[in-house]
């Protein structure tokens, strides 16, 4: 499952509106014989390209996939009847879909026999397909916003953001532009309409989920990322605080260092001439950090 978690990642940026998904395929034996992961959508999904690599020795064998299996025709065939024609005796499967038609892919693969195991390394499948999953559940975008706290640096910061753009489906930059994340892997009409100027933040993000948009980062500090992250809507933040002497008094130079109300540091990190703050907005249930990029 963990190889099947890595490989899942290699569609970040690029599936949606679908989920990044990775398979592995073992014979009976257990000797790994096919992987793949969703590359695109509109391309076959992660099981159908594991299944081709694998061939016939699928029979009998175990599929190891991060996202339960579709059961639906949509763009392209269902992948629990593709497991089932493949003779496929066992599904491991991370994580249930909750976009699943009916009653769901990993029914009907008990239903024609097949063995299935469910919430197998689930909390760490969460960590590639959690943006996804966060982006359903709440009806707009997973938002990450990247930002250098010295007013003075604001050239650096397309530099620093570029280090996380192949994570997103969209790239909101300081002036307003939307961009795509990775490089030609959406439909074009997802970026041809302008976002209406004064729109309230929620209403922005809400035009970009309806437009396929699942993950969005923020690059910079701007009015729109300020009052994005006042009202609850960003989830993740990538705080990048300059170099400076090992002693400092009172400043009034721009430079903001606290950790804004609602997040917590989840990780620390030297990048170059800055310390990189890894924030996480904390859940309202139990305290528990919501499912973020790693």
């Amino acid at each position: 499952m963990r190889r099947a978690i890595a490989l899942s990642a290699f569609g970040v940026g690029a599936t949606s509106p679908n989920p990044p998904v990775g398979c592995v395929v073992l014979d009976v034996e257990g000797n790994v014989v096919g992987e793949g992961y969703h590359r695109r959508k509109g391309e076959a999904h992660a099981e159908v390209h594991a299944l081709t690599a694998a061939g016939e020795r699928a029979s009998g064998g175990t599929a190891v996939v991060t996202l339960e299996p579709c059961n639906h025709q949509g763009r392209t065939p269902p992948c629990r009847q593709a497991l089932i024609d493949a003779g496929v005796a066992r599904v491991v499967i991370a994580l249930i879909d909750p976009t699943s038609r009916e009653e769901g892919g990993a029914v009907r693969l008990q239903a024609a026999g097949v063995d299935v195991e469910l919430g197998v390394l689930e909390d760490e499948a969460r960590f590639v397909i959690g943006p996804w999953l966060s982006a359903l559940k709440s009806g707009i975008p997973y938002v990450h916003w990247v930002y250098v706290t010295d007013d003075d640096a604001t050239l650096d910061v397309d530099r620093i953001a570029a280090r996380f753009r192949s994570e997103v489906d969209a790239v909101l930059t300081t002036d307003g532009g939307l961009e795509e994340g990775v490089p030609n892997s959406h439909s074009p009409d997802v970026f041809s309409l302008p976002m209406t100027v004064g729109a309230a933040p929620a209403a922005v993000l809400t035009d970009m989920f309806s437009r396929g948009v699942r993950t969005l980062l923020l690059s910079g500090r701007s009015k729109l990322a300020n009052a994005m992250a006042d009202e609850g809507l960003v989830e993740r933040i990538s705080c990048h605080i300059p170099r400076q002497p090992a002693s400092v008094g009172p400043t009034t130079s721009g430079r903001h260092h606290d950790v804004p109300e609602g997040f917590e540091v989840t990780g620390v990190t030297l990048a170059d001439k800055y310390v990189r703050l890894n924030l996480s907005k904390i859940s309202p249930d139990e305290g528990l950090r919501t499912a973020r990029f790693t």
